[in-house]
């Protein structure tokens, strides 16, 4: 017997509809390429959507074709993200941080047909737009008469004329809600970038389970300022969240230094913010060198990286600001954990309870989770025990677009799962730990060493403003942890400071051989540190001569 409920397909214009309706005069602020300030309603933002659609249809663009953006954080880029995936398209956001190869090579696999783009990012299109055989329109996201006069783009229209003459009347098609919405690929360190294909379906299922006050925990009062680019993985899934949940949204655009985010903030009086480490590391910095506080911030999203747990304390104590560990990645939408206290943990000493927090915390809702050995044997939820993770969920990937590669694995219940590339391990509270990606965890002696631990002992001191710790080869243990080191400006630190931070926080054979000082530690498109590349800038080190561990 089936129940009696209606049916209805989860479709994402179902989030648009919803937010002009019982949240139209909710305010989405955007400081703008151009440098000022563009504030309007929900209620705006899907009339301009709706126009984009019907300029979609003008153009003959089929269901399932795809409209890519490459585009800082912004409301022109936010009426793509509905009009395009609302009217049946698929939204594919390029990470402008990618080589022009690998940028040219995504739009010609997704065989895009349209490109909307900042102007910031006009020399990108200029390099790659006459190696893109596919695309048909180069929309540049801007006012009518901002168009450069020789763009070096054949055909190049601006945005505002391209939806200007549109009528904002519109209905939005019935879609199945398997059908595809979104595709966002990975970077691509380790090869060609591989396309994560996301639904509408998996998409509403993930912006419920992000708006969970367990997990992002967003509601109509909040002003959210997404710092996390809405080119990684669509922002973490935030804007969709801001729909459902009707908050305001305020977005940086290209301005991402400390001082231009604080000042945001402030102006705009923001509740909520999501950004990766590196970030906010310039954030308070600038509130350090200058004395300020926050007025009305009062919790943060960490993720894309691990998150140093003296940046957790920083953001506590000096600020009164909750600094909340989450987890996730390109192919689970990204959503998968989020360190939150339990109601029994509440009253646990405050060093516990930080180092809970500094977890990448339990599985929200719609994610499994389970750490296994090298021949798919579950390892025991002890805390100790240290695994390959596994997930499966309803937003997980089950295939990479135009892809013949199975990335899942079948275990002895013949479930399937995507097995992350993440080392963890998992307490028996659930809370799961990365302790390195498999690629870059330590084995010195047949035993592991956390990276990431290492990092975050660096992080404690004051004077490092960024920390990365590589295995190096040795004779006799295999591999001996290094950490790399990134001074603050005018800090005088030494490899004996940093070395004295590690006796009484790891175990005498986890202790790193040495410290290097370096200008920079390479990045990555998302902002993550490339592990690889610092290995070949540090290709002439020679470990110190030790003794026995």
């Amino acid at each position: 017997m089936q129940g009696l409920m209606q049916e209805q397909q989860l479709l994402i214009s179902m989030l648009l509809k919803h937010a002009e309706r019982h949240h139209s005069d909710t305010e989405i602020v955007s400081r703008r390429v151009e440098g000022d300030i563009h504030r309007y309603g929900y209620a705006d933002m899907a009339r301009r959507a709706r126009k984009l659609a019907n300029a979609l249809d003008r153009a003959g663009l089929a269901e399932g074709d795809r409209v890519a953006s490459i585009a800082w954080n912004g409301y022109r880029h936010m009426e793509l993200y509905f009009g395009v995936s609302g009217s049946g398209r698929v939204m594919h956001t390029i990470n402008p941080r990618m080589h022009p190869r690998q940028i040219t090579w995504v739009i010609n696999h997704a065989e895009d047909r349209v490109v909307c783009f900042d102007a910031t990012f006009l020399p990108i299109v200029q390099a790659v737009h006459a190696n893109c055989p596919t695309v048909r329109h180069w929309v540049l996201l801007c006012d009518a008469d901002a168009l450069p006069p020789d763009s070096g783009v054949p055909g190049l229209i601006s945005y505002e004329a391209w939806i200007g003459g549109e009528t904002d009347t519109y209905n939005w098609p019935q879609l199945d809600e398997h059908a595809a919405a979104g595709l966002c690929y990975t970077s691509g360190t380790t090869g060609d970038p591989k396309g994560a294909l996301y639904s509408h379906r998996s998409t509403i299922l993930h912006a419920y389970a992000g708006a969970l006050p367990d997990a992002i925990g967003l509601g109509a009062a909040d002003a959210m300022l997404p710092v996390v680019p809405m080119f990684h993985v669509n922002a973490w899934g935030l804007p969709y969240v801001a729909a459902l949940v009707g908050c305001k949204v305020v977005f940086p655009g290209p301005a991402m230094d400390g001082k231009s985010l604080y000042e945001l903030m402030e102006a705009e009086k923001v509740t909520f913010a999501a950004g990766v480490p590196t970030i906010w590391q310039m954030l308070l910095t600038h509130l350090q060198d200058n004395n300020l506080k926050f007025s009305t911030l009062q919790r943060t999203i960490v993720g894309g990286s691990a998150l140093p747990a003296a940046m957790q304390r920083t953001f506590e104590d000096e600020f009164g600001v909750a600094a909340i560990h989450a987890w996730g990645m390109t192919e689970t939408s990204p959503l998968g954990s989020v360190a939150r206290l339990k109601n029994r943990q509440l009253d646990l000493p405050e060093e516990e309870k930080r180092r809970i927090l500094n977890t990448q915390g339990r599985a929200i809702f719609g994610i499994d989770m389970k750490i296994v050995d090298d021949d798919g044997n579950e390892q025991p939820w002890d805390g100790k025990a240290f695994g390959d993770l596994w997930v499966r969920g309803p937003w997980i990937a089950s295939a990479y677009f135009k892809s013949d590669q199975n990335p899942l694995k079948t275990d002895q219940d013949g479930l399937s799962w995507f097995p992350t590339g993440d080392v963890a391990t998992i307490d028996p509270d659930g809370f799961m730990h990365i302790t390195d990606r498999s690629k870059d965890v330590i084995k010195s002696g047949g035993e592991w060493i956390s990276s990431i631990d290492i990092e975050n002992v660096a992080m404690s001191h004051r004077g490092v403003a960024m920390a990365a710790c590589i295995g190096m080869p040795h004779p006799k243990w295999g591999e001996r942890p290094v950490v790399a080191v990134v001074r603050k400006p005018d800090a005088d630190v030494t490899r004996e400071q940093i070395l004295a931070l590690y006796s009484d926080k790891l175990a005498k054979w986890q202790i790193p051989d040495d410290v290097v000082f370096v200008e920079e530690i390479p990045l990555g498109a998302t902002g993550k540190m490339q592990k690889r590349k610092l290995r070949e800038q540090l290709k002439d080190y020679s470990l110190p001569d030790l003794q026995d561990l």
